[in-house]
This record gives C-alpha cells, sequence and structure tokens, in this order.
C-alpha cells in the first residue's frame, strides 16, 4: 500500500503543458498511491504538449468538479498556465482547494494560475526564473531554490526540481 492511498489529487491539462511537469507527477503520484484526476478547462478532451508528443486525454473538466473531490491540486508549467489561468473554474477550483488548507502545488509558469487565483499574497515561493516579476508583484517572496513549501503551496522551477518537487508534495499530502 502506498503512502497516498485513498487520495484523488487533480492534475490540470491545457494546449502546451510542459510534459514532464504533467506526466512525471502523475506517475510519480500515481505510484505512492494516490488517484489522479486530469481535469481541463473543457475546451476538449485532447490537450497537446508544448513539444508536440504526449497528447494527454482529460478526465472531466474544471466546470464538473469541486474542490470536495480532491486531497490536492497540481498544475504544471509550460504555457498551459497562462490559457489555465483565463477560465473562471479553473481558478475557483484552486482558491477553494487553498482555502481548505489542501496543498496546491504548481511547478515552472504553473504560479501564474496561483496568482491569477489570488492566493500568493504573503507566501513564499519559487517558480521559472522568467515569472520571478509576477510572483512578487502578487505580494510573495521569491527565493531560487529547487523547492518550495510555504503552508500548503509548493511550489518549483523547472523540469530538474521534478523529483524535490514531488517528494514535497507526497509529504504535504501524507501529513
Amino acid at each position: 500500500m502506498g503512502e497516498l492511498e485513498g487520495k484523488t489529487i487533480g492534475i490540470f491539462a491545457e494546449d502546451l503543458y510542459e510534459e514532464l511537469e504533467l506526466w512525471y507527477p502523475y506517475y510519480r503520484l500515481k505510484e505512492a498511491g494516490a488517484k489522479i484526476v486530469l481535469i481541463g478547462t473543457g475546451l476538449k478532451e485532447i490537450y497537446t504538449g508544448k513539444h508536440g508528443g504526449l497528447p494527454v486525454k482529460v478526465d472531466t473538466d474544471a466546470n464538473k468538479v469541486s474542490s470536495e473531490d480532491f486531497d490536492g491540486i497540481v498544475v504544471p508549467g509550460g504555457y498551459a498556465p497562462d490559457r489555465l489561468r483565463r477560465y473562471p473554474a479553473v481558478l475557483k477550483l484552486v482558491r477553494e482547494v487553498y482555502e481548505q488548507g489542501k496543498p496546491v502545488a504548481a511547478i515552472c509558469h504553473g504560479a501564474w494560475v496561483l496568482i491569477s487565483a489570488n492566493i500568493m499574497k504573503g507566501h513564499k515561493a519559487t517558480s521559472f526564473f522568467a515569472i520571478r516579476d509576477d510572483i512578487e508583484n502578487a505580494g510573495a517572496t521569491y527565493f531560487d531554490q529547487e523547492v518550495v513549501r510555504d503552508r500548503n503551496i509548493i511550489t518549483s522551477r523547472t523540469p530538474d526540481d521534478l523529483p524535490a518537487f514531488c517528494r514535497e508534495i507526497i509529504k504535504a499530502l501524507s501529513s
């Protein structure tokens, strides 16, 4: 039995997602025993990755789920977060999961979704360096580290940080 047995994790998908930042957490959290639900924006069922490979078929969309359905949420990076943050249902889901004290994890540009959900103020965070100003303008303190966990927000920078990112998500969900 894995350390996440009985937990349900939502992972967002949209076109131009960073393949490694979706699939690595998908399989690592699944390996730990979690049920994974892939969540889209409702535009379509299959989204393509940033590098043109590994299309992902979502299980549902943000309009059809509730924060009560999840023990945590993961927002992969790539260019998908710029699209995800345009959908009120995505932002509502992220905000409600956060408000319930459940882990909200974002890697790379995924922090854009957390910023648009208005949950970053007063937190410590990291991201891909190009959105450091966005993190700071949202009221968070930026750290250039492989993973930053501040209460129930977990952030990482790039695919190289995925092992630390997933370890911290598992730790947060196990406590």
